[in-house]
């Protein structure tokens, strides 16, 4: 918490607008890399068609917004239902699969999701994609009120549903659900045996994986006010893997402190744009050999203390 209470004070310090434009896609990354967490972290499936749902979050906005004339504030929750209600279909085939051929369904998911979006042009603007996408209604004003850019404006409200964002999940971490969860990533005849309906645990885990997902676009399409096919591909989840690992897989602040370290690096490093994997490739050697848990293990060692994963399949059982 007090992390949150120090990164809302940071508006109120004058930043210039890239330094807010910094903190804004931070929490935006870190919101989607919470809902992949949930999925992989927890329950031990790898999805990687979430940039997909980040992307029908994002579009519904868009589309809404521009050619239905509703409100932000009515769009974002109903990009985020549609993404809830996507993902359930999506896990009621997936599900059918296991491991490696789960992955793989949900990574040709992923590209078909791309596809569709860059290809039908009367609904998503195909190659040209949308632009346009306006400011959420009362932001400015209400920034304005408080002495405040609108960068500011986006800034607040990228943090507080970062915040909601984090609270909802560690809510589920220590639920039964969650719990049940863990459980499932041990092993799903386990799970069976401590009385788990392991298909419902999944679909609801895949459901609240992709609502987070489509929370996470609904913001950036608005904070952008511009959408691309690009932003929805397998580059984007692959990218939002790799903020998970760093900061470490299953972990409650992981999801926050990858994308934290990875998206401020790349940001410095622009004008070494051709060589930023030169630096990317020793330091995830580095936390693969030093720090297995990524960034949140190696803040719990340094500290002397085991960091706060999920708990294991085992304690998950005794508890479910």
């Amino acid at each position: 918490m007090a992390v949150f209470v120090l990164a809302a004070l940071v508006p109120l310090l004058g930043p210039s607008g890239y330094v807010l434009d910094i903190g804004i896609n931070v929490m935006i990354y870190a919101i989607l890399a919470y809902g992949l967490n949930v999925l992989l972290g927890y329950t031990g499936l790898l999805s990687l068609a979430h940039a997909g749902f980040f992307g029908i979050g994002a579009y519904a906005v868009g589309i809404l917004t521009l050619k239905a004339g509703w409100s932000f504030w009515l769009a974002w929750p109903a990009g985020v239902a549609l993404c809830a209600v996507l993902g359930l279909l999506l896990g009621l085939v997936a599900f059918r699969t296991k491991g490696d051929a789960f992955s793989i369904f949900t990574l040709g998911v992923g590209v078909i999701i791309m596809l569709v979006i860059n290809k039908w042009d009367a609904l998503t603007g195909g190659n040209e994609g949308l632009n346009g996408i306006n400011p959420p209604a009362g932001l400015e004003a209400l920034a304005q009120g408080v002495g405040l850019r609108l960068s500011g404006g986006f800034y607040y409200l990228a943090l507080v549903s970062l915040l909601l964002t984090v609270v909802a999940v560690a809510r589920t971490r220590g639920s039964v659900f969650g719990r049940s969860l863990v459980a499932i990533r041990g092993g799903e005849d386990l799970a069976r045996s401590a009385g788990i309906d392991v298909m419902a645990h999944k679909l609801r885990a895949m459901m609240l994986s992709t609502a987070i997902a489509g929370f996470a676009g609904g913001l950036y399409a608005v904070y952008v006010g511009f959408l691309g096919s690009a932003a929805t591909g397998p580059v984007m989840t692959f990218t939002v893997l790799l903020y998970l690992l760093v900061g470490g897989l299953g972990t409650l602040v992981g999801p926050l402190l990858g994308p934290a370290l990875m998206y401020t690096l790349t940001q410095s490093l622009k004008g070494l744009q051709d060589y930023q994997y030169v630096v990317f490739g020793p330091l995830l050697v580095l936390l693969v050999m030093f720090a297995p848990q990524g960034l949140a293990g190696l803040w719990a060692k340094l500290g002397g203390r085991r960091a706060a994963p999920a708990p294991t399949p085992e304690q998950a059982v005794d508890h479910a």
